[in-house]
């Protein structure tokens, strides 16, 4: 990992938020006037171009603006981002939508996926060890401009069908992590390009494994994502009755 001063981290770290937010690749003035950064658009536009060398923003073609690589998204996820725990109002709710199929994997599992791809508005998807895949929230991508591109939406719903594509990607996580965020080539050769992947492991009581998580573009708002996939986990190993 390159070192980094201060003032770029700060504009990487404004740079990505501001992408998650807009889609839209980022210039020094946007960055100058909306997240008050002291340094002047020349100063920001230099560091834009040290942090592009070092491979953490990239510039599209016909932009003056930058947007973040699999590797500034994984140096911000890792190192610079806030999560946005879920209140307990937001638990409860969430509870309460599977608390009455926790005794049926499969039911459970369903509506498990359904409720997280509609408190993410992304692509959720949970597997288990014995090869099921569960996806809920197709009409999520529609709203996400990546997806406009008809090439990139039908390799990501061609992926869905392809359980061992998944395990994969899972079999060659080592870490410790509760919750895993993937970019690029960890996602393997049909998803390395513009998609991001968060998810947990969980294991019930009966000692059913699996994973569950969220799928969508790059530029997910994993502030907010993260601890809820985090939570789905949790809530799937504390509900589930004999299973």
């Amino acid at each position: 990992m390159n070192d980094l001063t201060q003032r770029q981290i700060q504009i990487l770290k404004s740079l990505i938020e501001e992408y998650i937010q807009t889609a839209e690749p980022v210039g020094s003035e946007t960055l100058e006037k909306k997240h008050s950064l002291t340094a002047s658009p020349a100063t920001i536009r230099n560091d834009m171009v040290i942090l592009t060398k070092l491979g953490y923003l990239k510039k599209p073609h016909a932009s003056s603006g930058r947007v973040p690589t699999p590797k500034g998204m994984k140096f911000y996820v890792d190192q610079l981002m806030q999560e946005k725990e879920l209140s307990i109002a937001e638990e409860v709710a969430l509870k309460e939508k599977v608390w009455d199929y926790r005794e049926k994997a499969e039911r459970f599992l369903r509506e498990a996926t359904r409720s997280l791809a509609n408190k993410t508005k992304a692509l959720a998807v949970a597997t288990t060890e014995g090869g099921d895949l569960y996806s809920a929230g197709y009409a999520n991508i529609l709203d996400m401009p990546e997806f406009l591109d008809i090439d990139i939406t039908k390799v990501l719903l061609e992926t869905l069908d392809e359980f061992s594509y998944f395990n994969d990607i899972f079999a060659k996580i080592v870490s410790d992590e509760d919750t895993h965020v993937l970019f690029g080539e960890e996602l393997g050769p049909k998803l390395n390009g513009p998609y991001g992947f968060v998810f947990t492991r969980y294991k019930t009581p009966m000692h059913l494994c699996g994973e569950i998580g969220v799928l969508g573009p790059t530029r997910l708002n994993y502030m907010d994502i993260v601890p809820t996939v985090r939570y789905f986990g949790d809530l799937i190993e504390e509900v589930a009755k004999g299973w």
